[in-house]
């Protein structure tokens, strides 16, 4: 799925469109993407619906050319993401949907904590979904040139999801850049991997909690999640400590262990044969090592399988620890 930045800029008065953004460019582009989705087998009554009075959002424009160049510490966004009113809504939704989560865990084989932790990560658990139309989101960075090709895939996708008859047009919506729904899928990704997990024949990942946590369940599963092992856990490395760190480094357990690694915290560590890379989220240090300079991780297998849905440590580490968190 495409990396979304954990905050978006909040609403702001309509801005004016650049001088070169000129009405007829945008006709002959939709024009173009018109005729590429009728060889993709979309109907002229699904193209009229989508594009009727649809114009380039400047503030999409403004969104995507402002990313934020900043870079946040692993303590920074820790404290962000993982807040005390998150864990506490999060074990709200634990209860009220523990049925459902047992249910997905049955079909798909997924941890429920880390199906939790994604959703509360993703859209604050179904509260914030992104108010964008996705259609006029979507055609706008397809047509302003930046990522032209990816976005332009993307709205044939979700053009591919309007005739299909499992959304409207104006019920669509999402993040300034596509992502959309409780579990903020791209369209491309919906297309692929999105569940009617409620059995009403739609795939409803807006308003319908079994369709969006199924559907996250299923993502998940296709991305090689292993039942019944975790996804990692924080650890203390000792003073001194010179072994190889990274994603790439995997040993199993009870070697790292024989090195005086310990767990921080009661989370029970996996088998001693399961394979573990050491995760350092701030990167490598210079000199010793010790626990206190810098938080350290053990990422299992399923680690990997987070990341697909996201690829950023930062964003894993935060979806394992807010599952676990809620669970407690």
């Amino acid at each position: 799925m495409l990396t979304r930045r954990l905050l978006l800029a909040g609403a702001a008065a309509p801005l004016a469109l650049p001088a070169w953004a000129a009405p007829e460019d945008f006709r002959a582009f939709l024009s173009g993407v018109r005729t590429e989705a009728r060889r993709a087998g979309i109907s002229s009554v699904t193209l009229d619906r989508a594009f009727a009075g649809l114009q380039p959002n400047p503030r999409v424009v403004e969104l995507d050319r402002k990313q934020p160049e900043f870079v946040l510490t692993w303590e920074q966004y820790r404290t962000r993401v993982i807040s005390d009113q998150r864990i506490a809504d999060g074990k709200i939704a634990w209860r009220q949907n523990a049925p459902l989560l047992q249910a997905i865990h049955t079909s798909y084989g997924v941890d429920p904590r880390v199906i939790i932790g994604i959703w509360g990560l993703e859209s604050n658990f179904g509260t914030k979904t992104g108010g964008f139309h996705v259609i006029e989101a979507l055609a706008t960075l397809a047509w302003e040139g930046r990522r032209a090709a990816f976005f332009r895939g993307e709205l044939i996708a979700a053009l591919k999801i309007l005739e299909h008859g499992d959304i409207s047009v104006a019920s669509m919506t999402g993040s300034y850049a596509g992502a959309m729904g409780q579990p903020q899928f791209m369209p491309s990704s919906y297309v692929r991997l999105a569940v009617d997990f409620d059995g009403d024949g739609r795939r409803d990942i807006w308003s319908s909690r079994a369709d969006a946590l199924g559907s996250i369940g299923n993502y998940l599963q296709k991305s090689g999640w292993r039942d019944g092992e975790s996804w990692g856990q924080e650890i203390l490395l000792p003073a001194g400590f010179s072994g190889e760190t990274g994603r790439d480094h995997r040993r199993p357990l009870g070697e790292w262990l024989r090195q005086g690694i310990k767990p921080v915290g009661e989370k029970p560590l996996a088998r001693a044969e399961t394979t573990a890379a050491i995760i350092l989220p701030d990167g490598p240090r210079d000199g010793p090592r010790d626990g206190a300079a810098g938080a350290a991780f053990f990422a299992y297998g399923n680690f990997g399988a987070i990341r697909r849905y996201n690829p950023s440590d930062f964003y894993a580490l935060a979806v394992g620890l807010i599952g676990d968190q809620v669970a407690a």
